[in-house]
């Protein structure tokens, strides 16, 4: 077999600690397999392991194998308190995200947290946090979504000052808002609390950026589950002004003087149907008519309304304040 060149040697190492770091058990041969080593190298890269502080334990047994224990430190990752959070949220958000980096991002977080002292290591996992979307919005304060993500994890009840859109500062305070926490969830760049009301028995989402918890939190409560059967589904319904079910509140079909081809990038979650004569059926839906009206008329082409009658009097409704806008109604 050739000698490995020092880069190739390093990189195989990395990947050794992260196999170590993903199970608890590695029978020799299987680590070998799935470095595409043979097993004695595999011994040797332990023992360079061991060399570099890290307690790798032989495994007796039919196969043998190396197990990495528990409360290992990585001399070369040194992390203050704010930046292992940060590290924590950013990884777990990644593993809900289906950009393609799920399993590294969840063997990540295997890692950086064995390695975690046992009190930050606590502070990690009392993180709760449902994925929805591809970022985060900054302006969170990180103690705000720890306070948050540990109630819902304990499912104690928050208590918290709301700034509502629009409120002058200088306004009156309102009085504190209450909510059952159910999860804390990055959606389209923001963070949301979905719970429940008890003050309105209803399902509430709050801007965690709008929210300032008071200490301490109110009584333990018992989970509930959230409509529509899981917090994606629900949050969708919300955004779409839907109460029920994920799905428009407004839907309509219209018979649109353009191809398939020209309508269906533009369609969004639209139902596009190809009729012969190069028009496009099109089955839309939006929070309201006078939206979905709006949304169509965007197409710049020959509408047909099949239905139903709110949307076309929508389009009148549309066609009378146009007239008016353009000064010849």
């Amino acid at each position: 077999m050739p000698i490995a060149s020092s880069t190739t040697t390093s990189s195989r190492l990395l990947s050794l600690l992260s196999l170590l770091q993903a199970r608890r058990d590695w029978p020799g041969g299987l680590l070998a397999e799935r470095l595409g080593v043979s097993e004695r190298t595999v011994r040797r890269d332990v023992d360079r392991l061991r060399e570099l502080g890290y307690p790798v334990q032989a495994v007796k047994g039919p196969d043998g194998g190396y197990r990495l224990e528990a409360g290992s430190r990585m001399p070369p990752l040194l992390f203050d308190e704010e930046q292992a959070v940060a590290l924590a949220v950013a990884l777990r958000i990644a593993v809900g995200t289906g950009a393609g980096i799920e399993e590294a991002a969840a063997r990540a977080l295997t890692t950086v947290r064995q390695v975690l002292p046992s009190r930050l290591r606590q502070r990690v996992d009392a993180l709760e946090i449902s994925a929805t979307g591809h970022s985060t919005d900054p302006s969170v304060d990180t103690a705000i979504l720890l306070t948050l993500s540990a109630a819902v994890r304990a499912r104690e009840e928050v208590r918290f000052d709301y700034r509502s859109p629009g409120r002058p500062e200088d306004a009156e305070p309102l009085p504190p808002r209450r909510v059952q926490p159910h999860h804390l969830v990055a959606r389209a760049g923001r963070w949301y609390v979905v719970g429940w009301d008890p003050d309105h028995a209803d399902w509430r989402t709050f801007r965690a950026d709008r929210m300032t918890p008071r200490v301490p939190n109110g009584p333990r409560f018992t989970p509930r589950e959230v409509p529509g059967g899981d917090v994606a589904t629900f949050l969708s319904a919300r955004f779409k002004g839907s109460e029920g079910t994920d799905a428009w509140p407004c839907r309509g079909e219209v018979i649109l003087d353009l191809p398939a081809t020209e309508v269906a990038p533009f369609a969004g979650d639209g139902v596009v149907e190809e009729l012969r004569t190069a028009r496009t059926r099109l089955t839309a839906g939006s929070w309201s008519w006078a939206a979905l009206a709006a949304a169509l008329a965007r197409f710049d082409t020959e509408i047909e309304v099949v239905g139903p009658p709110e949307l076309r009097t929508a389009f009148a409704e549309l066609s009378r304040r146009s007239k008016r806008a353009a000064g010849t109604g």
